[in-house]
């Protein structure tokens, strides 16, 4: 693996769910330090193109290059899926997700969820993965929440939990799939917050949104899909600012959320 390579690489990626194709020959790049923005309506591919990245989805068609290492397939189309399972683990690992909605264990305290992985995945030492857990979940605000229960947490408490617990991984990026959107816009501020923080920490992330300020503001790069290509890009003050695309200029001027 490179260190210079763009920790992320999609070229030409295709997907299909049956008949239905949802990716039709996608290209992104994410370098290290980057945040890169997909923005697009409900149903263009957004997040099947990030679950793609992170090998959560098997694509029929295309390339995905982690730190300028190629993804091994075995098979084709519909029967294509990554031949190398070490190395499919690999990627996840140093690809870590957050979802829309939290995907907390209900059973763990904060502390527990943080450390899950780390322990048991990473196989590394408790006594360490606790500091650095506790460390995670004071840089996202909820330091003191450490042995309560994801019940006893607001929505957009549990969110940064589930931030915590994707840094704990020390990933070489973070993947963020629609973070904010089933939040109240009061607790949604609070992980915006703590995803520009992690933005002006040079942190490589790709970030599926429909908040459009948080795209502008954290963004390096922004892509607008239309119906699983790319009908836009570039960076956030161009896409905003002077947006080429007729569908882009609707986009924007309806304030779709996707």
């Amino acid at each position: 693996m490179s260190d210079t390579a763009p920790v992320i690489e999609i070229r030409n990626l295709h997907k299909s769910y049956g008949s239905l194709e949802v990716l039709r020959g996608v290209d992104i790049t994410a370098p290290a330090g980057h945040v890169v923005s997909l923005i697009g309506s409900s149903g263009s591919g957004k997040s099947t193109l990030l679950r793609c990245a992170n090998l959560l989805e098997e694509s029929q068609q295309g390339d995905v290059v982690f730190c300028g290492e190629p993804v091994k397939w075995r098979g084709s189309g519909m029967n294509r899926h990554p031949a190398d399972r070490k190395q499919m683990i690999r990627i996840r690992t140093n690809l870590s997700m957050v979802f829309q909605q939290f995907n907390l264990w209900a059973h763990m305290t904060i502390l527990q969820n943080v450390m899950e992985a780390p322990v048991t995945v990473l196989k590394r030492e408790r006594a360490e993965v606790e500091a650095a857990a506790r460390g995670y979940l004071e840089k996202v605000g909820i330091g003191d929440k450490a042995d309560v229960y994801p019940a006893q947490l607001s929505g957009g408490q549990q969110q940064r939990a589930a931030i915590a617990r994707a840094l704990a991984m020390e990933p070489k990026a973070l993947l963020f799939d629609e973070p904010t959107s089933a939040l109240d816009p009061e607790l949604e501020q609070e992980v915006v917050r703590v995803i520009k923080a992690l933005a002006e920490e040079g942190r490589t992330m790709v970030l599926v949104t429909h908040d459009m300020s948080m795209a502008r503001d954290v963004s390096d790069h922004v892509v607008f899909l239309h119906k699983g290509l790319i009908e836009e890009e570039g960076p956030p003050e161009q896409l905003f600012g002077a947006p080429r695309s007729e569908r882009l200029r609707g986009f924007l001027s309806a304030g779709q959320a996707a």
